[in-house]
């Protein structure tokens, strides 16, 4: 199995992917075979420029997913890859349609900057999960950290395991043959949504449980830039931090990512699913918080992008062929669906994150 999936690897690393690519555009639409089921020529089509979070990358990639926007609504996408925090604190937005980030404080971190939009609506969800080797699996098991509920792990001493990486732990401590402390990577709270939702978390965890407010940054706020100050460089894309797991670092490391990144691969290499699952771990922090994904509508083109994601087809496919769960309101989707028994029908141990303007405030201490 081993060997297998290093050539699984190898293929993958000689594969360009569209979100190691900065600047991402979905270009024009594709003609096909001359049996796209699209009326509509590229040139027709009405242009909806964004900034998207780069796990949403591949499905908007998805030929479906083009193909349902061109032939339901007659869009296509111009959707250029960025961080979910940089996108809504940092970058000029002028000549934008929308804003696509993949946590809803994000809309709040607009409107702190005086940002103008027309609406606002979440469209999917998904959980903040770590991913790891079953060898650093193993031995979180056998150190009471994780346990296994049917077939899903889950991590049900996650303050204690974060009061271990704040005291130094080592790798050797918990029985395992690497170089230096435990640590969990994420990439970087100031300008990526799964780093910043991340620290969301740990800031939580370290004031004892309770969700943070202004008023508790100054306990925890040095806490916080402590943990992360110990993490080195951290990579600016959920996107980009996965696949770098995925090609190198199973074995050796913890990395913070969401759910629907592994369903996603697994769903797009059926071929490899079996390697992936006895290579990689899902483990599910008790507590987590939520990924949502609002597409925030800077104006009338942008509310038809909102318009065009609640389809259900489009609901459908993002789950079936992605791994997000939905945002809407009475959609209901069956685990049995993706075929992956680790992932659980639902989340039952969430927490909310801090205030929008501790985020805010966490977001500039980590900066300096």
């Amino acid at each position: 199995m081993a060997v297998r999936w290093l050539l699984f690897v190898s293929v993958l690393l000689l594969v360009p992917s569209c979100s190691d690519v900065p600047g991402l555009s979905q270009g024009s639409e594709d003609q096909g075979d001359g049996n796209s089921r699209s009326p509509r020529s590229a040139n027709s089509l009405e242009v909806i420029s964004l900034f998207v979070g780069g796990e949403k990358v591949e499905f908007l990639e998805n030929p479906a997913t083009r193909d349902l926007l061109a032939r339901k609504y007659g869009i296509r996408l111009d959707a250029v890859k960025a961080g979910s925090v940089e996108m809504v604190r940092e970058l000029d937005v002028r000549g934008k349609d929308a804003l696509w980030p993949s946590n809803d404080i994000a809309v709040e971190f607009y409107k702190m900057r005086g940002g103008v939009s027309v609406k606002d609506d979440i469209m999917f969800n998904s959980p903040i999960v770590v991913y790891t080797g079953w060898n650093i699996a193993n031995a979180l098991i056998q150190q009471g950290y994780v346990q296994k509920r049917g077939e899903t792990y889950y991590i049900v001493r996650f303050p204690a395991l974060l009061e271990e990486i704040d005291a130094g732990k080592t790798w050797k401590e918990l029985g395992l043959n690497f170089y230096g402390n435990v640590s969990i990577r994420c990439t970087d709270p100031t300008r990526s949504n799964s780093g910043n939702m991340f620290c969301g978390l740990v800031a939580n965890l370290l004031n004892e449980g309770e969700v943070v407010d202004e008023g508790d940054l100054a306990t925890v706020g040095p806490k916080v830039k402590e943990f992360f100050s110990r993490l080195g460089m951290m990579e600016h894309s959920s996107g980009d931090i996965f696949r770098k797991f995925i090609a190198t670092g199973i074995q050796n490391s913890m990395v913070v990512g969401y759910e629907n990144q592994i369903v996603e691969f697994m769903l797009a290499h059926p071929n490899s699913r079996q390697a992936i699952q006895s290579s990689v771990c899902i483990l599910y922090p008790q507590p987590t918080v939520w990924s949502s994904h609002p597409v925030i509508a800077l104006n009338e083109k942008g509310k038809k992008l909102i318009e065009a994601l609640s389809d259900p087809e489009i609901q459908e496919l993002a789950w079936k062929e992605h791994g997000f769960r939905s945002g809407l309101m009475g959609v209901t989707q069956n685990v049995g669906d993706l075929g992956i028994p680790s992932v659980p029908q639902n989340i039952e141990s969430v927490m909310p994150l801090p205030t929008a303007a501790a985020m805010d405030k966490l977001v500039e201490l980590l900066s300096q």
